[in-house]
């Protein structure tokens, strides 16, 4: 579903790969992370802290290394090579060729009344091809939505904001100044050259969420980025590709969320405080301003500090 936003080439796996042998050389569906892909998508495996998704994936063929092969199941056909992400960012670039660079919508064009008759407009909103806007939503003056964009019932958009690749549900809050559906941060660092990474995921931001000013959500490099309903986000707050925030989470003023991280349901968290990526981040937690989370958090633990730690801990230290 990521991909539908962009561009697809059909190809088989052998053109993919045509210096392997592929025993099995079917019409590529799409590239998916190990845990959603399908019989026919190609995935990809690069770390050992992937190791169970990696023993249940139903894909047919995986890219990985000699080491991390052994976990992957017997039927999955393997293609060997150094550097994952590399070998990734390659093929990515050869099936979706425009989702390495943020193209302007050159569809852009002022929306028909009749076709949005119960969705009021500010001045100076354009909108792309194929937008789905729901009943009595409000969309704010100089707001840009792309195409393909889709936003539910009841919603307020404010002004000044621009949202491509993503879909948005009922009673959604979006307030002046947000950037949404962006292409994220990635690259792979070469001696020579930056090698950019595509980004064809989507930004999926369900019922009742509300983000305040000025905060900028990148859609998801292969996979989606995803904010769970009731979640609210104050100004200023980064969301990086493939994050997902669970459901009734309090996230406070300038917040970054690195790539790829999983945060639970009822998550606090205060104002500056910083989430690296790959990490999983139970429920109920809460999250000291100013912490530096660099490791997983349990159900249910309160933390702070740099790093963060358990909260009677950092209070210990604190005092001495």
């Amino acid at each position: 579903m990521g991909s539908s936003f962009f561009f697809k080439k059909k190809v088989k796996i052998q053109e993919i790969f045509p210096k392997k042998k592929i025993k099995n050389n079917f019409l590529l569906n799409d590239i998916k992370p190990l845990s959603t892909a399908e019989k026919n998508d190609l995935t990809f495996f690069d770390s050992i802290k992937y190791q169970k998704i990696a023993s249940q994936t139903k894909a047919n063929i995986c890219i990985t290394t000699s080491e991390l092969e052994k976990y992957l199941p017997d039927k999955v056909e393997r293609i060997i090579v150094k550097n994952v992400l590399f070998e990734l960012a390659t093929i990515l670039k050869k099936i979706y060729p425009f989702a390495d660079i943020d193209y302007p919508d050159l569809t852009l064009k002022k929306p028909i009344k009749k076709k949005y008759n119960s969705v009021k407009f500010g001045n100076n909103v354009f909108i792309g091809e194929n937008v789905k806007i729901g009943k009595n939503t409000i969309i704010g003056s100089n707001t840009i939505l792309e195409s393909k964009v889709e936003i539910g019932n009841n919603c307020i958009i404010g002004s000044d904001i621009i949202i491509k690749n993503s879909i948005i549900g009922e009673r959604v809050v979006i307030q002046d100044g947000c950037k949404i559906g962006q292409k994220g941060f990635g690259f792979i660092p070469l001696k020579d050259k930056n090698i950019k990474f595509p980004h064809i995921g989507q930004v999926l931001i369900h019922d009742d969420v509300e983000i305040a000013s000025n905060c900028t959500v990148d859609r998801g490099s292969i996979d989606n980025t995803i904010i769970g309903k009731n979640t609210y986000l104050d100004n200023q707050v980064h969301i990086a590709h493939n994050v997902k925030i669970g459901s009734n989470c309090m996230i406070a003023g300038q917040v970054g969320f690195a790539g790829s991280s999983v945060i639970g349901n009822n998550v606090s968290i205060g104002g500056q405080a910083g989430i690296s990526g790959h990490l999983t981040i139970g429920n109920n937690v809460k999250i000291g301003g100013g912490s530096g989370v660099v490791k997983d958090i349990k159900d249910n633990e309160i933390v702070m500090g740099y790093p963060a730690i358990p909260l009677r801990d950092f209070l210990k230290k604190s005092k001495k």
